[in-house]
Parts: C-alpha cells; sequence; structure tokens
C-alpha cells in the first residue's frame, strides 16, 4: 500500500496512476517501480530532482567571445551570455549553464512555481543582471515573483534552469512540453530555439 501510494505521488502528471499499479501483487510493484521512474524519465524527456540558482561569480575579462569592455565583465553579481551548444548560440548564465523560457508565461510573470519550480528552478538573483558575451544589454532585466524574489529576465520572458542540466552548455529538456507550456533555449535575440 506504501508503494502504491507513492508511487502515483511520484507519477500521477506521467500517466503513472495507482490504478495501473494496483493490479500488481506488492513484489512485482516493488520490482516494478524502479522501471517505471526509469521509464517515465526517458518518455517525458526531463527529471524533477531540485537544485537551486543562486548569483554568478565574477567573469573573467578573458570570457571566450566577449564583446563588452573588461569592465562591464568582470563586475560582480548575475551575468547572462551566450554559449555555444548543439543548438546554436544560446543564453545561459555567467557560469555557462543553459537558461530556458516557459511558454505559459504571460508577460514578464512567471507561471511557474511549486513542482515546476522545483524541476523548472528560475533563476534567482539580487540585481539586474549583466549582459556579457554576446548578450543584448537592453534585454536583460528582471522581474518580481509571487514570493517576492526576483528572476531574471531576458526579452521580456523570465528565465529558468532545468535542473538535469548540471554542466556548462548542457541541454538535456529543449522543447519539453511540462507544467502547462513548452519549454525552449533562447538566441540572443530572446526568441525561442524551435
Amino acid at each position: 500500500m506504501i508503494v502504491r501510494n507513492r508511487a502515483a505521488a511520484l507519477h500521477a502528471d506521467r500517466g503513472v496512476t495507482a490504478g495501473r499499479l494496483a493490479g500488481l501483487d506488492a513484489a512485482m510493484r516493488v520490482n516494478l517501480l524502479p522501471i517505471a521512474v526509469i521509464l517515465t524519465a526517458a518518455f517525458a524527456g526531463c527529471g524533477s530532482s531540485s537544485s537551486t540558482a543562486k548569483d554568478d561569480p565574477p567573469a573573467s575579462a578573458s570570457t571566450q567571445g566577449n564583446t563588452q569592455p573588461a569592465a562591464a565583465a568582470s563586475a560582480r553579481g548575475p551575468k547572462l551570455k551566450l554559449i555555444g551548444s548543439d543548438y546554436g548560440r544560446i543564453l545561459a548564465d555567467g557560469r555557462g549553464r543553459a537558461l530556458y523560457l516557459f511558454t505559459a508565461d504571460k508577460g514578464k510573470g512567471s507561471s511557474c512555481s511549486g513542482d515546476c519550480a522545483t524541476a523548472w528552478p528560475p533563476y534567482i538573483v539580487k540585481s539586474k543582471p549583466t549582459a556579457v558575451s554576446g548578450a543584448k544589454p537592453g534585454k536583460a532585466g528582471t522581474t518580481r515573483r509571487a514570493d517576492g524574489k526576483l528572476q531574471a529576465t531576458y526579452a521580456g520572458h523570465p528565465v529558468y534552469y532545468y535542473e538535469g542540466d548540471r554542466s556548462p552548455g548542457e541541454v538535456n529538456c529543449q522543447a519539453a512540453v511540462e507544467f502547462g507550456g513548452y519549454w525552449y533555449v533562447l538566441r540572443s535575440n530572446g526568441k525561442a530555439v524551435r
């Protein structure tokens, strides 16, 4: 019974329900649960563990592709920059972690909280990000979230990480459909890479 309730809670939004597991005997449920988790993640294309986003450390003036003056590149605080990826040059934070927009967001407001913000952590900042390395300064901004925190925006879109992207330049969840919208990495003009 614990397995059934746990599986239902873990997979209700992915189509694996307690009803589907109820017909199996207890031993099979225990053995099939890890397989269901793996298959659910594979079909969804994206996982859902948590991570946190913090302001970026200072970037060096020698950052590859930097088009901003050295003083701006070495300034403290959050950064937005372009990096190379399998999808061309895309928006990232100062450490090179890919950033995504969410099509369910309307205007500068974020529609992603709770479980959504666990899987797709917002890029939380303490001040307006500095655009470096090909990002356009006029497109960098912030929006106030419902919890009062500042979230970075680019071209008016609140931007998010995908919790499964661990390394600079890694993009594991492009064009995913989750939490009522699509998730896309962004080009330098702020438009989604489709």
